[in-house]
């Protein structure tokens, strides 16, 4: 019998479990203190549960872990980013970034991308599955015991879309915000989509209180569908309708990302459009001189972006230029996974 992903559980969850093995319903507190707030890697780790418990746990569940594979530390700005091995083989990226608020982690949800922006390194290797719940706290648990600092925001914007993903990724805020675990305020989240429509209207009425950041890229529908394929789907215009929705039933703020390509989105008439287009929403327009990527020809310059931002401030639009973290790195995420999958196919590894 397939052993039980104990991390993925809700507290319900685990006491009904606990109490079927004719335990008391408290155990599955102590249980999940364990997990979620010491972050015991085995069960042997729980000192306060009998042996006989513990033994009985080890038959049930299993506790899903993350392997540090490569961790490269920036020497410009204490940026971290971990390439983790997970339980199957499979590579997921995570960086650590450092804020004057405090430490933020960007967390992966998904092995890969199906989304295919062409501008993305997460998309070149191809989309393989979706993280689990546990897997995507584990990144949250494995690089605060790695660094020993407090993680006090996480961004879900690494490798995959997490609206693609999206009961996973709803079971992971239930958990990390869970107060008898994590405990980590939702308003300390930002989830970054590249426009699933129907998934945002529902996250809408769940009002979690998170961040909603939208990679809208181009304000207009023939040069976002050829950068975006999503947007052959949910269209600009149902886009920014969706994003209007959202504020209307949260009262939180939308962020638009929108990396700036030299020759492709950069120029004023984009900027007008984009102004125009966004013009009276309660946002934010995050502009990020785009990455180098070897297989793509899109290029960009901080001094791209900071014109760029200029033009949306003579029109009245509130827009700011991403703080690059980790340029002596590569952090922008995708590239890590990359290079580990091209290893192990020459190695003759595989999955």
């Amino acid at each position: 019998m397939e052993k039980i992903d104990i991390l993925s559980l809700t507290l319900p969850e685990l006491e009904m479990h606990v109490q079927e093995m004719g335990e008391k319903k408290f155990r599955a507190k102590q249980i999940f203190q364990w997990l979620h707030v010491k972050h015991a890697n085995s069960f042997e780790d729980m000192s306060n549960i009998s042996l006989e418990l513990r033994t009985k746990l080890s038959e049930m569940f299993c506790i899903k872990q993350l392997n540090i594979e490569r961790k490269l530390e920036s020497s410009i700005d204490n940026t971290v980013k971990y390439l983790y091995r997970l339980s199957d083989g499979m590579f997921i990226e995570t960086v650590l970034m450092e804020y004057n608020h405090g430490m933020s982690l960007c967390v992966s949800t998904q092995v890969g991308c199906k989304m295919g922006c062409k501008f993305c390194a997460s998309t070149i290797a191809g989309f393989e599955r979706n993280l689990l719940p546990s897997e995507i706290l584990q990144q949250v648990y494995r690089t605060q015991s790695d660094t020993g600092k407090k993680i006090s925001g996480i961004v879900l914007m690494g490798i995959g879309e997490p609206l693609d993903n999206y009961k996973n990724v709803m079971r992971f805020l239930e958990l990390v915000s869970c107060p008898d675990g994590y405990g980590l305020s939702l308003r300390h989240v930002t989830l970054s989509t590249c426009g699933i429509v129907p998934k945002i209207k529902e996250l809408a009425d769940k009002k979690l209180g998170l961040t909603l950041s939208v990679s809208l890229h181009c304000p207009e529908n023939d040069g976002r569908s050829e950068i975006m394929p999503v947007n052959r789907t949910y269209n600009v215009y149902e886009l920014i309708e969706a994003t209007r929705e959202y504020i209307d039933k949260t009262g939180r703020r939308v962020t638009y990302e929108y990396a700036v390509i030299d020759g492709v989105n950069s120029d004023r008439e984009n900027a007008r459009k984009l102004a125009t287009l966004i013009k009276g929403i309660n946002c934010h327009v995050n502009l990020i001189p785009v990455n180098t990527v070897k297989e793509r020809e899109y290029k960009s310059s901080r001094e791209s972006a900071m014109k760029f931002m200029n033009m949306l401030t003579e029109m009245g639009i509130n827009a700011t230029v991403r703080r690059t973290l980790g340029s002596d790195i590569d952090a922008a995420c995708g590239q890590l996974r990359r290079e580990a999958e091209k290893q192990t196919e020459k190695s003759g590894e595989g999955y």
